[in-house]
């Protein structure tokens, strides 16, 4: 399997969950991984070396993408270690469900700091580093920007504001031969959502499921097959989209 061979790929909060899947299914598919993780290092050490024993090429880089610096840092050390990163995928997130009383100041800044600076921070990076030859965003987005539920405003709208960044990217950074999708989730069995308190056999995941037509929980698999495609040339006339990977969730 070859569909992404030689390609240098950059995924930001792949320490677990969906940016570990992605990262792993990138890999599989010839690409060189770069597994972005701020604090798990162990867990991002884990990923790598899954990665290179079934054959692949990763190195685990820790950066903090709300931060300029490490950002900066982040692409160069891809580059010395792969040369020019080719694909972009923004997946570090911040997700804390808070009912409007309690959504403080700094809660907002944390939300807005890692999922919307930090998606505008990687890709101003990863613009100068695609040069001529383009290249491909892909950012997470979730199901959650466009039918957000009671208690994640916060979170929502930091999704809401990615899918907007995309189409408007999407559209100034076409004539540089650079793509810019959405990947749309919908529930996910993922740490952070068993955090959130949907967990195996709770009423959170019933609910879920129930509105769900193709009857289960997504898998971190799941939204990593879309990533596959959407960075790969099957997709090279795609761009500015919000794609729904959801069972059905989100029939937009």
């Amino acid at each position: 399997m070859s569909k992404l061979k030689n390609k240098v790929a950059v995924v930001t909060g792949a320490a677990k969950g969906i940016g570990a899947a992605i990262a792993t299914h990138f890999a599989k598919e010839g690409a060189k991984v770069v597994v972005n993780y701020a604090s798990s290092k162990d867990e991002a050490n884990n990923v790598v070396k899954s990665i290179i024993e079934n054959g692949g090429e990763a190195i685990a880089i820790q950066a903090d993408v709300s931060k300029e610096a490490d950002v900066i840092r982040l692409f160069d050390e891809t580059k010395n270690a792969f040369g020019n990163a080719d694909i972009l995928v923004n997946n570090a997130v911040y997700q804390q469900y808070l009912p409007i009383e309690e959504a403080t100041a700094e809660a907002f800044h944390k939300h807005y700091d890692v999922n919307v600076l930090g998606a505008l921070l990687t890709i101003q990076s990863a613009i100068t580093h695609f040069e001529d030859k383009g290249g491909n965003v892909i950012n997470i987005s979730s199901g959650a920007s466009k039918m957000p539920m009671a208690g994640v405003s916060l979170y929502s709208s930091t999704k809401a504001a990615i899918d907007a960044i995309t189409i408007s990217l999407s559209k100034e950074l076409g004539a540089k031969k650079i793509r810019v999708n959405s990947i749309l989730p919908g529930a996910t069995d993922t740490e952070g959502a068993h955090n959130a308190g949907v967990t195996t056999g709770s009423e959170a995941e019933e609910m879920f499921i129930a509105h769900t037509p193709l009857g289960r929980r997504g898998q971190p698999e799941d939204i990593a097959k879309a990533a596959v495609f959407l960075a790969s040339d099957d997709a090279a006339w795609i761009t500015g989209e919000q794609i729904s990977v959801s069972g059905g969730m989100y029939g937009f």
